[in-house]
């Protein structure tokens, strides 16, 4: 029902120090707010019914009881809130004062977290007050409360949304060597939640980002994070009320410091699961530091149950429509620069391993092969060797246009590598002759008996060379079968095959305006290329962008297209997004649908979407024979499809189960 999204909720109250009633009713204010957004899980920060800074008031009874006091009002308060609301309090047992997090549910108190770690370094000094919370859960009794769970050693499980599984560690928990964190991930808490009052000095917000993002992807969780503010007292530090939403190393929400008010955001509790069950070294029911596994009934964990309500709630998160790429323009350009220096380096280890110096590249003047022939001059240029020893090898027949021809033709020449032309038509021609296939017949063997020409042409011409063919198809195309079998599908190391369309798009256009410095150092002053301006390439390159993706298989006229690939088999962009999420975490047709349209709500109508993922679904699993013997390529994103590291699937595994579930899609 829930497609494994559970909307969660950190929250930064404003707090009176020591006035507990006014602290009281700003949190049900702010608890009201979270669950009318559709929050499920409502963190609220490190002793936020009293305030964290009350320094010795902590030893006033009067104050002790009046939080107790609270805590019962809330618990009362969410009587007919299906959810988890974690609220901080000081509580005393047996004698000595522990700093908790109480778990609320439904009218119920489910457990009652003590923080384990007790800071008494600097400007804090919690161990005047404070005992540390022990890791076996005891039992407790809260006045007329039934008795409650009390200890770290406590999960909260909901059987609404499989698989989800919370955990709470407090504050300074977060930054020690040892984490309650990294206990509870063991055995088999995906969120962790986190009630602080973080002090703000200069630098500091930054590295609580980075361990919350740290720890969401070591630990293979959803991090929520919140952090005492607005209201504290401000007599020696300053609280900046930070509110974070981490998952598996990526911050998903943030609220500005120095400011009451919450964050509600969904965690993708299904995504989590499917990372921890693809990472063999992660082990769920596993005891830090062994490998020996601990079964549910033989650890020392607490699991109390609570209910969520069984009503879907809109997806409030944003996804990339490239989510291969991270967001942010820095960001995203130097993971562009990790791809292309990958894909160099592996050719170069290829080149350095073999000892050869000639390359041959078939040009079509379309993305994948610019990307190839810019790869390969990077490498030879990194190796030493001669660009002359790269072979640009154009082929053209009966779908080319000028306009791939001239771009294939002039980026050869402004690189400065060896360029050949050769015309495949008549050798065609005269293989239709030989196999008896009608010139005037554009089908499947028309458009493929070309493709094979080329590759033959290319491995005969390495072979007279001593040298490589590089491949040029990319991941997409390869997830697709949109490649000619023993044809354009072979070569000796491709270069491309870890890269999808999109990506390969946007590396070509990146390269436009920083291949200069990057490519083009090799070409000036004293070059044994001559003197070429970068200028020239980059408008080339331009407009290999602005090409539409084609074969160009299909007869055409010298300036026109006929046959344009996304016409074909859908938006590249759309493929991308699908191969991301059911190849990267095995997501099932309805989520990828469901995400697809929020994504993409504003580009496609559902219908497109639902054509193209069926399509997506069907061509995937008809063409993995292609898939199951590929050529050696370099791994430069996350997904790989090679038969020896990547994707290992039966060439006749029945789609029948996905397409049941893409029937049942309710497209509207």
């Amino acid at each position: 029902m829930f497609n494994g999204f559970v909307k969660v909720a950190a929250v930064s109250p404003n707090v009176k120090v020591a006035d507990v009633e006014y602290n009281l009713q700003q949190i049900k204010k702010e608890i009201d707010t979270c669950f009318g957004k559709g929050a499920s899980i409502v963190v609220l920060p490190e002793l936020s019914l009293t305030g964290y800074s009350c320094g010795d008031l902590f030893y006033q009874g009067s104050l002790l009881a009046k939080a107790k006091e609270a805590l019962f009002d809330l618990v009362d308060f969410t009587q007919d809130k299906e959810g988890l609301v974690f609220v901080g309090l000081p509580l005393e047992k047996d004698g000595k004062l522990y700093n908790v997090a109480a778990a609320l549910s439904s009218g119920e108190i489910l457990g009652i977290v003590p923080k384990t770690y007790i800071p008494t370094y600097g400007w804090a000094n919690e161990g005047r007050y404070f005992a540390s919370g022990k890791a076996v859960v005891e039992d407790i009794l809260l006045d007329d409360f039934a008795v409650v769970p009390f200890g770290t050693n406590q999960i909260f499980t909901c059987n609404a949304v499989e698989g989800l599984a919370v955990a709470c560690e407090i504050c300074e928990d977060l930054w020690v060597p040892n984490t309650p964190s990294t206990r509870h991930a063991l055995a088999g808490a995906n969120v962790i939640v986190n009630l602080a009052a973080s002090n703000e000095i200069a630098g500091k917000g930054a590295q609580i980002e980075q361990l919350v993002k740290s720890t969401s992807s070591r630990l293979k969780c959803a991090y929520i994070f919140a952090s005492a503010g607005a209201g504290e007292s401000t007599q020696d530090v300053v609280f900046g009320g930070r509110c974070l939403v981490a998952e598996d190393g990526t911050l998903i929400s943030t609220k500005a410091p120095f400011e009451a008010g919450n964050i509600t955001i969904d965690v993708d509790v299904e995504r989590l699961r499917l990372l921890r069950r693809k990472m063999s070294t992660f082990g769920p029911g596993m005891t830090a530091g062994t490998t020996a596994v601990v079964t549910w009934e033989e650890d020392d964990y607490v699991r109390t149950s609570f209910v969520l309500p069984g009503k879907e709630v809109a997806i409030s998160r944003s996804f990339s429509q490239n989510p291969f790429l991270p967001d942010g323009m820095n960001d995203s350009e130097s993971m562009l620069e990790e791809m292309f220096q990958a894909q160099v380096r592996g050719l170069s280890g290829r080149y350095e391993h073999t000892g050869l110096k000639s390359a041959v590249i078939g040009l079509s003047g379309g993305l994948d092969s610019t990307l190839a022939l810019l790869v390969t001059v990077k490498t030879f240029d990194l190796l030493g060797l001669d660009r002359k020893g790269i072979y640009g090898v154009t082929m053209p027949c009966f779908g080319t246009t000028d306009r791939t021809y001239n771009n294939a033709c002039n980026l050869a020449k402004e690189l400065g590598i060896t360029l050949q032309e050769v015309d495949i038509k008549e050798s065609v021609l005269k293989h239709f002759e030989d196999i008896g296939q009608d010139a005037k017949c554009h089908d499947v063997t028309y458009e493929n008996a070309q493709a094979r020409e080329r590759t033959q042409v290319l491995m005969d011409k390495a072979n007279m060379l001593g040298g490589l063919v590089i491949g040029t198809g990319d991941l997409s195309e390869l997830v697709l079968g949109w490649a000619t079998y023993n044809g354009d599908h072979m070569s000796n190391y491709s270069v491309n095959s870890g890269v999808p369309k999109t990506v390969v798009r946007l590396l070509v256009e990146w390269l436009a305006v920083q291949g200069e410095s990057l490519i083009g150092s090799a070409m000036g002053g004293d070059n044994l290329y001559g003197d070429c301006a970068w200028a020239a390439i980059r408008g080339i390159l331009q407009d290999v962008v602005a090409t539409p993706v084609s074969p160009e298989l299909l007869p055409s006229s010298e300036d026109t297209i006929s046959q344009r690939t996304e016409d074909l088999v859908g938006p590249y962009e759309l493929h991308d997004f699908f191969l991301y999420y059911a190849l990267g975490f095995g997501f099932g047709p309805a989520k990828i649908f469901r995400l697809a349209k929020a994504t993409f709500r504003s580009k496609y109508q559902p219908e497109v979407i639902y054509k193209w993922l069926k399509n997506f679904y069907k061509r995937f699993f008809a063409q993995q024979f292609k898939r199951s013997c590929l050529p050696e390529g370099p791994m430069v994103g996350p997904i790989s499809i090679s038969p020896r590291c990547g994707l290992s699937m039966p060439s006749d595994a029945s789609v029948a189960l996905w397409l049941k579930e893409v029937e049942e899609i309710q497209i509207s």
